[in-house]
């Protein structure tokens, strides 16, 4: 059995970031209501299939911030982004637990990277497809910038 360490499943919600439109970049709100079995009101990406909501760690997004300073949370498509929680550890089918009540279940890990990625052609690199989880919500609720994060169960791929 593996020692995990509290900051490995434990973390804090940096930003929450949505787009009415696919295929552009998304912005911060100030919350966000998540939906059963659909995604976050009002964003794009929501729906009935297994990316309704995308994470990607404020750490993994810094380090792109050292060549684009100015690269604001959203830029990635990301819906929410998370600091303190080790992402690239879970596995599919783990679970996360957002603010008091909604729950996440990890169904994708990375993607394909449009070959038109904005990030991609200003930087030469693009974290989402290989930093980035894809989840569904298995229970909703509100979620607001600051409230807290952890696993609830995870498997460490």
């Amino acid at each position: 059995m593996m020692n995990i360490h509290d900051d490995l499943v434990q973390g804090n919600i940096e930003a929450i970031c949505v787009s009415r439109k696919k295929g552009i970049v998304k912005k911060e709100v100030k919350y966000a209501e998540f939906r059963i079995d659909h995604g976050i009101v009002g964003d794009a990406h929501a729906g009935k299939w297994h990316r309704q909501v995308s994470l990607l760690a404020k750490e993994d997004i810094d380090v792109m911030r050292i060549k684009i300073p100015r690269l604001a949370n959203g830029a990635f498509a990301e819906n929410i982004v998370t600091k303190g929680l080790e992402l690239k550890y879970l596995s599919i089918g783990d679970r996360i637990k957002l603010g008091s009540s909604i729950i996440l279940e990890v169904t994708q890990k990375g993607k394909e990277c449009h070959t038109s990625c904005a990030i991609r052609n200003i930087v030469g690199d693009c974290i989402m497809p290989r930093e980035g989880l894809f989840c569904q919500v298995i229970k909703g609720g509100r979620l607001l910038p600051g409230d807290s994060m952890s696993l609830l169960n995870w498997s460490f791929d």
